[in-house]
């Protein structure tokens, strides 16, 4: 692909709406700085920021029309800036999205000014809804052989926000049970997988007995239908009354009762998204601080922390789920698929 100019495409959305907005344009080619590189974008994942920033329903601080999303972005180097040596041009890399600790030699590092906050690319930044992507070299890792560009686009907002909730945030530890909520889901997934790969004992549940019986295919001990079935109920039976001493939430408000009923003494909710809504109330006081409940916010991650949850995930060869891909121009239909909830794991965007 020629350099310079508009060669480059994008799926894009100038106003909100539906996913009619989404149009393919040409916009310029990405210029890096000298400490940036471009990549061409193999594969970006499919998230509900995606929808929620399309329809206007929510918007971070930052976002501004027009907009490419796709904060999940696996793809190969086709330029580099002059003084990035330890990288190549042809190299098969997977982009941190969070701008955080950026170089001031970066093309990004005049966002903290110009936002007064932290950037994300395919959030409040141009993402990988497109044929190129910039990204600061700071923040791009190599892909291994054994990875698939697929499995890599599925690795970042999944595997390190699941491994800061559970791990930085929760403090999970290997003689513990958690239960994750909203099991389907690509974060629940990379959850069930990390928390079972830390010796947790896990219990999970779904909207669906189908998405139940897939989630214990993917590690759950046990997995119950939060439609159907007493959530707090199926917890004690499966911890002999206990309850568990960690619950992984970001549904919100619709099993937010059930979640705090299902804590053990000293046990702790934590929380990072509200699917369902963004408004809840505490039941009781009393068992609150009776029972010394905690329930903890999950912040946004560091960068070393993605660098040390890659490498377990390549270390591992943790396998995300990949629901199904689309290509660029089909979008809409992926992102109708996400948020009517028939997905089990990730939706992809690939080239």
């Amino acid at each position: 692909m020629a350099r310079g100019g508009f060669a480059v495409k994008a799926l894009s959305h100038a106003t909100h709406g539906g996913p009619e907005v989404l149009r393919l344009v040409h916009v310029p080619d990405p210029e890096p700085g000298p400490v940036d590189v471009v990549v061409r974008v193999c594969a970006t994942a499919v998230n509900r920021l995606d929808v929620v920033q399309r329809a206007g329903w929510f918007t971070l601080p930052g976002f501004a029309l027009p907009h490419i999303a796709g904060m999940d972005v696996a793809g190969e180097i086709i330029a580099l800036g002059s003084d990035v040596h330890d990288l190549a041009i042809g190299q098969r890399v997977v982009i941190d999205p969070s701008m955080a600790e950026v170089s001031e030699k970066s093309n990004y590092a005049n966002l903290g000014d110009r936002y007064g906050l932290l950037g994300v690319i395919g959030a409040t930044l141009d993402g990988g809804y497109a044929e190129l992507c910039l990204a600061p070299a700071s923040h791009v890792h190599a892909i291994p052989d054994h990875i698939t560009d697929d499995a890599a686009a599925a690795f970042p907002t999944s595997y390190v926000t699941a491994w800061h909730a559970l791990f930085e945030s929760g403090g999970l530890r290997a003689d513990e049970t958690v239960m994750v909520n909203a099991a389907a889901s690509g974060i629940s997934i990379a959850a069930i997988q990390l928390a079972n790969r830390a010796g947790a004992r896990v219990l999970a549940n779904a909207g669906t007995d189908e998405k139940c019986e897939r989630a214990i295919a993917v590690g759950a001990a046990a997995a119950c239908n939060n439609r159907t079935t007493d959530l707090a109920a199926f917890v004690r039976a499966q911890t002999d009354g206990r309850g568990v001493d960690l619950v992984f939430d970001h549904v919100g408000p619709a099993l937010w009762d059930a979640s705090l009923r299902s804590l053990a003494i000293r046990g702790r909710l934590v929380c990072f998204g509200n699917t369902t809504g963004d408004s809840v109330t505490i039941p009781s006081l009393g068992q609150l601080f009776h029972l010394g409940l905690r329930i903890i916010g999950s912040d946004p991650y560091r960068p070393d922390e993605f660098a040390a949850a890659w490498q377990v995930f390549c270390d591992a060869s943790l396998q995300p789920v990949i629901d199904s891909t689309y290509p660029l121009a089909e979008a809409g239909a992926a992102q109708e698929r996400l948020i009517a909830g028939r997905a089990f794991g990730k939706i992809l965007l690939v080239s």
